[in-house]
């Protein structure tokens, strides 16, 4: 018979409690770590072995971004379904499904045959896809302690830049010798990987306990016992469909708009700068393409260097002042970057430009969870997050149209604007959560 470790929900510190729920917390946090490197692994190896699958078809460029639409689309509607399954049938089995989904599909894009088919891969590969940044961050959140809380998810955002690093390296070795189907199916091994980093997990404990919440006051409902005026509200919240607790009344509402928000320009950022930043140092500043790709990797640098400084600095001062500060560096940082030309300068700034800018990807995990109860917290987690990359997925669009009208290097500016408006979104409609006790 399997043995299954469970943590308590609020440990004090990690060098208090012992050693298997030590153990456990760290497994969780290295199962998630790894989903979301699957996440960034996955879009980015599209990025790489694009012109070669459009060579492969015959397609034209919109039929080629067709395809990384239909990946989009499917990730987003997968964030939705699996974050909803996950409050009704738990993280762990849940997060396993969409491993396996995403992993499955990967690997059989290998076997495309046609325009068709390769959408219907790449849809169905972006459905597990989808849910792994909420289900993950709503495990860690759930087991982690309160204090460690945005250090912890700040290490799960670590992941994608993880899954970007080892797609340019499995693009760069097998792409040349063995083609674009044979990165699809080394792409899907890490989902090996990922899937046995979760064997044996338990559930959190927090959810494990509103379930048994829930099945006692079921059962004393169909029996026709009473309930206290404490059980009513707590049977009324555990059979409320989850996706409406993110709109259950106008504060809650008007703070899940607060978050989107967020999350919207958080993608919108990241989208617009890392999509078309390298066409602005190749076209406007002749730099060649090694150049550019150390200019990639010294950002992504940056970006992981940012998750960490953020993490600490949400965990001691507060999510608020954090997310304030660092949008309105975000938004002088990309405003001085514009306005760049020396090459060194270039490097430097962005490193300086994914420091901050993406930086703030530590804290999305912690602020969502906390501003919503266990039993929707998986889907808050996914519908706030997939909503805002479905808006950020349009930035490279708008960009480029801005771009046609008038700079490139222009339009990129603009977004020192939408920053700024986020640190206003921030200081009027997101509360602050730190020190919370999930609930």
């Amino acid at each position: 018979m399997e043995t299954r470790t469970t943590a308590t929900n609020e440990p004090q510190q990690l060098s208090g409690v012992n050693q298997q729920t030590e153990a456990y917390l760290w497994k969780i946090l290295g199962a998630s770590v790894a989903g979301y490197a699957m996440d960034g692994l996955d879009m980015l190896i599209l990025s790489f072995v694009m012109t070669a699958v459009m060579g492969s078809f015959g397609l034209t460029l919109a039929q080629g971004g067709l395809v990384a639409t239909v990946t989009l689309i499917g990730a987003v509607m997968g964030g939705y379904l699996f974050g909803i399954l996950a409050d009704y049938q738990g993280r762990v089995k849940v997060f396993s499904w969409t491993i396996l989904i995403f992993s499955v599909f990967t690997g059989l894009t290998a076997f495309a045959t046609s325009f068709t088919e390769l959408n219907i891969y790449r849809f169905l590969a972006g459905l597990g896809l989808g849910g792994e940044f909420g289900i993950g961050m709503t495990l860690v959140t759930e087991t982690w302690p309160k204090a460690k809380r945005a250090r912890a998810t700040g290490a799960v955002a670590v992941g994608w830049q993880l899954g970007v690093v080892l797609a340019a390296v499995v693009s760069a070795y097998v792409l040349p010798n063995y083609g674009w189907r044979a990165v699809f199916l080394v792409g899907a091994l890490p989902a090996v990987f990922a899937a046995w980093s979760r064997y044996g997990l338990a559930e959190p404990q927090i959810w494990l306990d509103k379930q048994q919440q829930k099945k006692m006051l079921q059962e004393k409902v169909k029996s026709g016992q009473p309930l206290t005026e404490q059980e009513t509200a707590a049977y009324k919240t555990s059979t409320t469909f989850p996706l409406w607790h993110l709109f259950a009344d106008r504060k809650t509402s008007t703070t899940t708009f607060g978050l989107t928000v967020m999350t919207s320009v958080q993608n919108t950022g990241y989208y617009g700068i890392m999509i078309w930043l390298p066409t602005i140092l190749m076209q406007k500043h002749g730099l060649s393409l090694n150049k550019t790709s150390l200019w990639m990797i010294v950002t992504v640098i940056g970006m992981i260097a940012g998750i960490g400084v953020f993490g600490y600095i949400a965990d001691k001062i507060g999510r608020r002042p954090a997310y304030i500060s660092f949008q309105l560096a975000s938004a002088a940082a990309v405003w001085a970057y514009a306005n760049l030309s020396d090459p060194m300068h270039l490097l430097v700034g962005g490193a300086i430009l994914g420091f901050f800018c993406n930086g703030m990807m530590a804290g999305y995990g912690a602020l969502l969870s906390e501003n919503y109860s266990t039993e929707a917290r998986s889907t808050a987690e996914n519908f706030i997050f997939n909503t805002g990359r479905a808006v950020g997925g349009f930035a490279p669009l708008a960009i480029g149209a801005l771009a046609a009208q008038y700079s490139l290097s222009g339009a990129l500016a603009l977004l020192a604007f939408i920053y700024v408006a986020a640190a206003v979104n921030v200081y009027f409609l997101v509360p602050e959560t730190k020190d919370k006790e999930l609930v």
